[in-house]
C-alpha cells in the first residue's frame, strides 16, 4: 500500500490495495492514521459491490441507516444509492441531490459520524471532463487560524444543529424528489447541541465543528450576536486555502473524515449525465486513539 499526499495538505491517494479483501490489522491502522492526517483518502481502481463496501466501512465503526430510509442497496439498508438515474418505469434509482451544500454529516445527531465511504460506479462526463466533484474544507486548519479572542469567547460553548434545516433547503431545489419529513422521522432526529470546538479522536488536535448546513444558533447568546458569530465562522472556513476538490473517476472509493472536514457535492451535471455511487456512513463508535496508536 502506497499513500501519496496531495500538495494542498488535504487529501491523499492510497494505491496498491484491493478493498474487496479484508484489511489486515496493519493496513487498518495505517488507513485510520492516514484518515486523521489527510482528511480525505482516494482508493482508485476499486471494483466493489454493496457487501464489500459494507464490510470495509464496518471495520471503522457502526454503519448508520439513514433516517430518510430511502434508496438502499438490495439486502443492505446501511448502503445508500446516490444517483440521478431512473429505471425503465421512470422510478429514481437513488437520491439525486445528496450532499449538495456545505455540511458535516451527522452533526445533527447526538451520536456523530467518523467518516463516509463512497464508491463510484458511474461518473458523469462532459467533453471528457468528469463532473460532480466533491469539495472539502480543512477544519483542523480552520481552527488553528481562528483569532485567539474568538476562541476564548467560544470556549466551552455549543451550537444547536438541526437535520430539518438542510433537508428543507434541499427540498426547495429544482428537481428535488425529497418529501417533507414525517413526524416519525422528525422525532428520530430532534435538534441537538454540539460543541463548537472538539478534540479529534484520531489526531488529538482541536477542530472547528460548526457547519452552515446544520448549525442554527448558539444557546445563551442574543440571537443577533449568535447569527453574527456563526456567519463569521462560516466565512472563515470558506477561505480558499482550506479547500480541496476531488474529481471522481469510476472505481474510486473516497473515504473522508466527517469530524475534521466539511464537504459539498457539486451539482454541475444534467439528468442525462449519469452518476451512480454507493455510500456508507461510519459512526464514531470506537476508540480511535487506541486503534491508531
Amino acid at each position: 500500500m502506497r499513500i501519496i499526499p496531495n500538495n494542498a495538505g488535504l487529501g491523499a491517494r492510497v494505491e496498491d490495495i484491493d478493498l474487496a479483501r479484508p484489511l489486515s490489522p496493519a493496513d487498518h491502522r495505517t488507513v485510520l492514521r492516514a484518515l486523521g492526517q489527510y482528511g480525505v483518502l482516494c482508493f482508485p481502481g476499486q471494483d466493489l459491490e454493496a457487501p464489500h463496501l459494507s464490510d470495509f466501512g464496518s471495520r471503522f465503526g457502526e454503519l448508520e441507516v439513514n433516517v430518510a430510509n430511502m434508496f438502499h442497496a438490495p439486502g443492505h439498508p446501511e448502503v445508500m444509492i446516490l444517483s440521478n438515474m431512473r429505471d425503465a418505469a421512470g422510478k429514481p434509482l437513488g437520491l439525486n441531490d445528496a450532499g449538495q451544500g456545505w455540511h458535516t454529516d451527522m452533526s445533527y445527531s447526538k451520536d456523530i459520524a467518523l467518516a463516509n465511504a463512497l464508491h463510484a460506479k458511474l461518473v458523469p462526463l462532459r467533453d471528457g471532463r468528469p463532473l460532480g466533484a466533491t469539495q472539502f474544507r480543512n477544519m483542523h486548519a480552520a481552527y488553528d487560524d481562528l483569532p485567539a479572542e474568538l476562541v476564548a469567547r467560544l470556549e466551552g460553548r455549543v451550537a444547536v444543529h438541526d437535520f430539518e434545516k438542510f433537508w428543507d433547503v434541499m427540498r426547495q431545489r429544482p428537481g428535488s424528489i425529497r418529501k417533507a419529513l414525517t413526524p416519525e422521522q422528525r422525532a428520530k432526529k430532534p435538534p441537538v447541541e454540539q460543541p463548537i470546538f472538539r478534540v479529534h479522536p484520531i489526531t488529538g488536535r482541536r477542530v472547528l465543528y460548526c457547519n452552515p448546513g446544520y448549525a442554527m444558533y448558539i444557546p445563551g447568546m442574543d440571537r443577533t450576536e449568535s447569527d453574527a458569530v456563526l456567519e463569521f465562522l462560516f466565512r472563515h472556513q470558506a477561505q480558499e486555502k482550506y479547500l480541496y476538490s476531488h474529481d471522481w473517476a469510476p472505481g474510486d472509493l473516497l473515504m473522508w473524515d466527517n469530524i475534521g472536514t466539511v464537504h459539498n457535492a457539486v451539482a454541475d451535471y444534467g439528468p442525462t449525465e449519469h452518476r451512480y455511487i454507493l455510500r456508507v456512513q461510519v459512526m464514531a463508535t470506537l476508540d480511535y486513539a487506541a486503534m491508531a496508536a
